[in-house]
């Protein structure tokens, strides 16, 4: 996994969605990124050149897929994570895939074409997400932005807080409600979610998680970490 830097949910909630499981392991590099907006110096940081290095040095331990473990690519496209799976493949020789490319692979697996979104950005970040995604195919239905920023803070939201946003989101009737970023706590609030409802949930850990297990051909999630990702 390629980690944002300031991220502190998405290796211990991996560990976490994996339990005891002994088949998989997890192994990490990080890249610089500590904000989430709408201009250069953020979308700097999530550079071809910076993921690439961080992937040479996770292929030295002989790992079977990299996965860019952030969801950038939904407001700077998904175009924009194709190149950084193509660069990484190529220095590499390893299978690449990166958090947003995960949520499109299963939104076509599972034909969801409407979401509901919720994230811990601001307005504006939602609404080029919701664009990108409309450009693909999918329809944001509805969207709730919790307003924040700086990256680090994301994880200090708690799973409780998403529990009435969720709620709210399902009303609009959508295939899928998504927790988008992988530094906010969406998979424990997955399971009462799809209980109160008929409606899945998407978590970018547990979705991302998924798309590497798929790759590699191992077994797949636990039911309660999203009943689609079983």
């Amino acid at each position: 996994m390629i980690v944002p830097s300031s991220n502190t949910c998405l290796e211990p909630m991996t560990y976490r969605i994996l339990g005891t499981r002994d088949d998989v392991t997890v192994h990490s590099a990080r890249i610089p990124v500590t904000r989430i907006a709408l201009d250069s110096g953020s979308d700097h940081q999530f550079s071809a050149e910076s993921m690439r290095q961080a992937a040479e040095l996770l292929a030295t331990a002989d790992v079977d897929v990299i996965a860019w473990n952030g969801t950038s690519g939904s407001w700077l496209g998904a175009e924009h994570d194709q190149d950084i799976t193509a660069v990484i493949a190529q220095a590499t020789g390893v299978p690449a895939t990166t958090s947003t490319l995960a949520y499109f692979d299963a939104f076509e697996r599972f034909a969801i074409q409407s979401v509901g979104l919720l994230t811990p950005y601001t307005t504006d970040v939602n609404q080029r997400v919701a664009a990108r995604y409309g450009a693909r195919g999918i329809h944001v239905v509805a969207d709730h932005a919790i307003g924040l920023s700086d990256n680090e803070s994301f994880a200090r939201v708690t799973p409780d807080e998403l529990l009435q946003p969720s709620r709210e989101l399902i009303e609009y009737a959508p295939d899928a409600l998504i927790y988008l970023c992988t530094n906010l706590y969406g998979a424990p609030a997955v399971q009462p979610v799809e209980a109160e409802s008929q409606v899945a949930a998407l978590d970018s850990v547990a979705v991302t998680l998924w798309h590497c297990l798929t790759i590699i051909d191992a077994p797949l999630l636990d039911r309660r970490w999203g009943r689609l990702l079983t």
